[in-house]
């Protein structure tokens, strides 16, 4: 069953979306070489508390509960990575995750930052996993079904040489972070037999393409939440939380 929100619900989210985009403007003006992912959640977790909001990633449950905020992946850690005090250095890349609810609507966005200049191949990494989110994002007001969408971004990876994480997909969000559908960034006999959907006005999605340098398997430390590429390669994240309105989609967390 999927949810479909009233414009109105929309307006409530954007709130709880907007105070997400100003944790990620935090972060942004915070990280340096030299500063630790757990100064980083520390700058956040100070703006959700401030603002009253309930973070959603601080106590999710698990094998263990997620102890912080914000996910923060470094290098060849593809998700859910746990802040911690390894000092950033150049050349580094980490992936900042972090989502809070507000008068019981949710926001989850995501972003990938390089720590000084990074390597070309890297740079590549960057700069076609963005893409292919705004790519997803200008589809959704012109395709039909949601698999339309996920194939293209599929090849625009894939086109680059890169591999999409499948392990990991998109959601809906709306009352709770993780809410039907699943949003996958590719194709699968699944999707096309079972999940997929039309896009149609009041859905809510958190789109959020995973992309690696190399192949797309991973497995998961011992700390049981880092999710690491496999082959080491390096690996990018970038999510936006979009509603489907009248006027085309709209970005609460941009």
């Amino acid at each position: 069953m999927l949810n479909r929100r009233s414009m109105r619900e929309i307006s409530q989210m954007r709130q709880a979306g907007q105070l997400v985009r100003s944790a990620h403007a935090a972060v942004a003006k915070a990280i340096k070489p030299g500063i630790t992912t757990r100064e980083l959640d520390a700058t956040v977790e100070q703006l959700f508390d401030e603002a009253g909001a309930i973070p959603l990633f601080k106590g999710y449950p698990g094998p263990v509960p997620f102890p912080t905020v914000t996910c923060t992946s470094v290098n060849e850690a593809v998700v859910h990575g746990i802040p911690n005090d390894r000092p950033l250095q150049v050349g580094d890349i980490v992936s900042v995750d972090t989502g809070c609810k507000i008068d019981g609507w949710c926001g989850d966005a995501a972003v990938t930052h390089s720590i000084g200049e990074v390597s070309e191949d890297v740079r590549r990494l960057l700069d076609v996993t963005q893409a292919s989110l705004s790519l997803a994002i200008e589809l959704l007001a012109k395709k039909e079904r949601w698999s339309d969408v996920a194939r293209e971004m599929q090849a625009m990876i894939e086109g680059a040489g890169l591999a999409v994480v499948k392990q990991f997909v998109g959601h809906g969000i709306g009352r709770e972070m993780h809410e039907a559908p699943q949003v996958p960034n590719f194709v699968s006999r699944t999707l096309l037999e079972k999940e997929d959907f039309r896009l149609k006005t009041g859905l809510v999605l958190a789109i959020e393409p995973m992309v690696c340098l190399g192949n797309d398997k991973v497995r998961c430390l011992s700390d049981q939440w880092t999710q690491v590429t496999i082959d080491g390669s390096f690996s990018a994240h970038f999510e936006h939380t979009v509603a489907l309105t009248p006027d085309g989609p709209e970005l609460l967390t941009g």
